[in-house]
């Protein structure tokens, strides 16, 4: 089973990177850099065996037949990752957190 992701995907991880330093919920950037890192790496081994649920049609502007699971990364945060499937391959097309796409799940 392999995990893959779009490059629109990997920009934004990089963009959020950035994002986490200038909005100060990291005070070191190294820090910003470990959250994502360790976000990408929690993806990457334990998609294919996380219960899946299937994408409400909202999210049907980045892929049809989307399924997408949760990470619980802090108390604050949850991270919803929308993947497709083909073969033994997890397709990763969208990732939002709670504060962007909670209301839409």
């Amino acid at each position: 089973m392999t995990v893959l992701f779009l490059p629109e995907v990997e920009n934004y991880l990089v963009e959020l990177i950035e994002i986490l330093y200038q909005k100060q919920y990291f005070g070191f950037y190294e820090s910003a850099m470990d959250y994502v890192e360790d976000l990408i790496q929690d993806i990457k081994g334990s998609l294919p065996f996380q219960l899946r649920k299937k994408a409400p049609a909202h999210f049907d502007r980045y892929g049809k037949e989307l399924y997408y699971v949760s990470y619980r990364k802090n108390h604050n945060t949850q991270w919803y990752v929308f993947f497709s499937i083909h073969n033994e391959t997890y397709l990763v097309r969208y990732i939002a957190n709670n504060h962007t796409c909670s209301q839409y799940l």
